[in-house]
């Protein structure tokens, strides 16, 4: 049974799940008419206790598309955001994240195009989920209401340890700064 999550709100994966060892994070979205394509990308970074990202190779997106450690991996890029279903998604293997793994920040961002400065007021109806990969069950979602006029990139949700628990957290966060400034503010050398 899925979890409908609101802003904010949190969900144990694996209380009810005890063996989950793999899950998909689906991140999906349409786009407003308007001129020009947008192309929303995909990312993750996985984290150590002080918030912070492990080092720069486990920042994954289109140009860096698996950790060191295969933990996690992004599975392509949808540059159009058309068809049904998940646009993007990330994989993550709990049994390969290094112990220091804390939690893995999931984030959507606008590609630059010719130059071309979209904004999510130009994406409608956006979302995570967290898929069970071996049952193939949607485990938890999160539907993004939030009009994101002004921003440029989204902190879509969190995994996170707690007490032997994985969990997982709707944020929802909007920054103007880009992909750039995500990555930055998690400590990677942009």
């Amino acid at each position: 049974m899925t979890v409908s999550l609101t802003k904010g709100g949190n969900v144990s994966l694996t209380r009810s799940q005890p063996h989950l060892a793999a899950i998909i994070a689906g991140l999906g979205w349409k786009v407003n008419t308007g001129p020009g394509d947008v192309d929303l990308d995909a990312s993750a970074l996985v984290l150590g206790a002080d918030g912070r990202v492990l080092s720069d190779e486990y920042f994954v997106f289109f140009n860096n598309q698996t950790t060191p450690d295969n933990a996690v991996r992004h599975t392509g890029d949808n540059r159009t955001g058309e068809g049904e279903g998940d646009d993007e998604q990330i994989a993550v293997d709990f049994t390969l994240l290094p112990p220091q793994a804390e939690s893995i920040v999931f984030v959507a961002s606008m590609h630059d195009q010719d130059g071309a400065a979209h904004t999510f007021g130009r994406v409608r109806d956006a979302y995570i989920r967290v898929v069970h990969q071996t049952a193939g069950v949607e485990m938890c979602r999160f539907e993004l209401t939030e009009d994101g006029r002004d921003e440029t990139a989204m902190v879509f949700g969190q995994l996170y340890r707690r007490d032997g628990e994985w969990k997982f957290r709707a944020i929802g966060q909007g920054y103007a700064s880009g992909l750039a400034g995500i990555a930055k503010e998690y400590g990677v050398n942009v």
